[in-house]
């Protein structure tokens, strides 16, 4: 017998019980559609996590207090880190960067007129922080090093900030309070949108040494210590260079030493490595529940053609008695099992991929659709077919022609 005739045949049995057919394929429809969607959500995690990392600036190296090798103990005082003055000492003495920022932060209420608003972030910081951070100004100006020596009460506005306490008119020059200290604005800041779970819009900036002498006790811990110092590297390729020069400067001012620096560099690069690892072990997680519902899927075609094969023994004697070769019988029902699981897979590509977009558009859960598991997942459901495809067409195959017959 041809091949396009077996496989003529093989479709006509399964169309005979089309219910029957679809139920089966549904295991495997769900199996493909959920490695698709499964590596889109791992994908998108990790989009997610470069974005916001990557929303703090360009070729960004932080500096950050760490504790010494020997601990650290309340009673013996904070860890030695960086002060304000000893910005001005860095970026004079380090050289290839292109700025240097440091950043402070509380939460205050905020008034303006008959204008209140609660919870908002106030973050202390330098001049540099715009070049550093790759944001832009829309109106006005930003926070200026004079600003900061003087500790001149000024704020600039994000621009959410400034139209809920003004509305439409210009935030320049208008009088606000943050907590119990009046500010005048001097700028507002141009859109950033928000980035993870920070709303770049929702803030205001005011001097780092305002935040120091107005809003943090020099009782607490760190007193007035920078808890994060950005530095901004003039490109990737000169990073290398000036951490080196960072580790020797800061040791210098921190008077530590290379055994216990108090002090830790960090880059956007191993940052986003590291959260890279974590989700990689999610993605894997989500690819093998995701691959159990192929296999279960499987199972079900399997169970299936075994009854099919029970129910059609009389019509598989009849086949052999008329000339068919048991390898005709077990390619029919061996092509059934393929095509059930093909077809599964297609519908299965489909709504893995309508799904992701679906998830992407109306979801709070971003995702990124990863198209090489495409092919990946409708391969899946074919090897699926074959596997549990075969031990069904074998026994087909086994059957003895005139037993086969006498079966009613």
């Amino acid at each position: 017998m041809s091949l396009w005739r077996t496989l003529k045949v093989a479709w006509e049995g399964l169309t005979l019980n089309k219910a029957r057919s679809f139920l089966t394929t549904l295991g495997v429809i769900i199996g493909v559609a959920a490695v698709i969607v499964m590596m889109a959500v791992s994908a998108g995690a990790e989009a997610e996590i470069a974005d916001q990392i990557n929303a703090l600036g360009a070729n960004l190296i932080m500096i950050m207090p760490s504790m010494t090798r020997g601990g650290f103990s309340p009673r013996s005082g904070p860890p030695p880190s960086l002060g304000y003055e000893d910005l001005a000492v860095l970026e004079e003495k380090v050289t290839g960067i292109s700025g240097i920022s440091a950043e402070q932060n509380t939460t205050q209420e905020v008034k303006a007129g008959s204008v209140t608003l609660t919870d908002i972030s106030i973050v202390g910081t330098t001049a540099g922080f715009v070049a550093v951070r790759d944001f832009h100004v829309a109106e006005g100006r930003f926070l200026t090093n004079q600003d900061n020596e003087r500790t001149n009460k000024v704020a600039v506005l994000g621009c959410d900030i400034a139209e809920e306490l003004f509305g439409n008119q210009s935030a320049l020059g208008q009088s606000v309070k943050v907590g119990s200290v009046k500010f005048t604005v001097v700028g507002t800041m141009a859109e950033k949108g928000v980035v993870g779970n920070t709303d770049y819009d929702n803030r205001v900036y005011i001097p780092i040494t305002v935040i120091f002498q107005r809003f943090t006790s020099s009782r607490h811990f760190g007193g007035e210590n920078l808890r994060v110092v950005y530095v901004s590297a003039e490109s990737k390729e000169t990073m290398d260079d000036v951490m080196t020069q960072l580790n020797t400067q800061i040791m210098r001012l921190l008077e530590t030493t290379p055994e216990s620096p108090g002090f830790a560099l960090t880059t956007q690069d191993s940052i986003i490595d590291a959260r890279a690892s974590t989700t990689e072990a999610f993605r894997d997680l989500l690819a093998w529940v995701a691959g159990v519902s192929l296999v279960v899927g499987g199972i079900g075609i399997m169970n299936i053609m075994l009854v099919s094969v029970t129910e059609r023994t009389r019509e598989i004697g009849l086949r052999q008695a008329l000339g068919a070769r048991p390898w005709d019988v077990q390619l029919q029902f061996l092509l059934e099992a393929i095509m059930l699981s093909l077809i599964g897979g297609l519908v299965g590509v489909a709504a893995g991929v309508g799904g992701s977009h679906v998830f992407n558009a109306l979801g709070t859960m971003r995702t990124e659709l990863v198209w090489s598991s495409v092919p990946l997942a409708f391969g899946a459901s074919a090897a699926v077919g074959i596997f549990f495809g075969y031990y069904p067409a074998t026994q087909a195959a086994r059957l003895d022609p005139i037993e086969a017959l006498r079966r009613e």
